[in-house]
């Protein structure tokens, strides 16, 4: 096992407020805003976009909650939320270049604010879990 990489307390705000945003989105998925969720599946992905958006859900809630909990792999839990925030992103790209309104993005220039948005999740998420520092240390 890699030995552990502490975080500030400021990053452990950081993290903390991405938990909770985190769970708080999957949840959405799971209940009140599955359906603004299911416009942005591509039309590509082979699968039924309902089941796309509840599975993503619970690896959302996953994720936060893993973040909030699993002190000893938090850099990994970092790197897995980068990775969840690149592998989503055909999703915002979708709704940005098929005009989709849907979470208050409701014209080109909000929907095209929102794909520089996925980049700085991708940065708090390692930023917040020391995920960086192990990179740098190359110890991931």
């Amino acid at each position: 096992m890699l030995p552990e990489n502490p975080t500030t307390p400021l990053q452990n705000a950081a993290r903390g407020l991405l938990s909770t945003f985190m769970i708080v989105a999957g949840v959405g998925h799971l209940t009140f805003a599955r359906q603004e969720f299911q416009a942005q599946v591509p039309d590509w992905v082979p699968l039924d976009k309902d089941m796309v958006v509840l599975q993503s859900g619970v690896v959302e809630v996953g994720l936060g909650l893993a973040l909030l909990l699993w002190k000893s792999r938090r850099a990994e839990m970092g790197l897995g939320l980068a990775a969840f925030y690149a592998l989503v992103f055909p999703g915002n790209l979708h709704q940005y270049t098929h005009h989709i309104s849907a979470f208050g993005l409701d014209t080109d220039a909000k929907r095209l604010g929102r794909l520089f948005f996925q980049p700085a999740l991708m940065g708090w998420a390692l930023w917040s879990t020391g995920a960086l520092q192990r990179l740098k240390q190359n110890q991931v």
